[in-house]
């Protein structure tokens, strides 16, 4: 596969991604449309890291595990203010959760 096999499929993914958070009215929806877009970057570093660096510079890949990192940082913390939501307003709804607690 080349470099353009790698970014077509990156662009997908975020166009995919960029889609789900802007149409969905359900916050998990949206976490995974925030996923989607964070994957298609990570995919971006290692291709480039792949095609474009020598082959013994691994920094593309250190990156996109750092990003991997960071998403499943973002997912925990994200799934629990959600979880802190539902618990004050009974609902997920981005829309019906406009106040701050007092």
């Amino acid at each position: 596969m080349s470099l353009q096999s790698y970014l077509v499929i990156s662009i997908i993914l975020f166009c995919l991604g960029i889609f789900c958070v802007l149409t969905r009215r359900n916050a998990i929806s949206i976490l995974m449309g925030i996923e989607l877009i964070l994957n298609s970057c990570n995919l971006n570093f290692a291709a480039f890291s792949r095609f474009v660096t020598p082959p013994d510079d691994i920094s593309g890949q250190v990156i996109a595990l750092f990003g991997i990192v960071l998403a499943a940082a973002e997912a925990a913390v994200f799934l629990a203010i959600i979880l802190a939501i539902y618990r004050e307003f009974r609902t997920i709804s981005p829309d019906e959760t406009d106040t701050l607690k007092g």
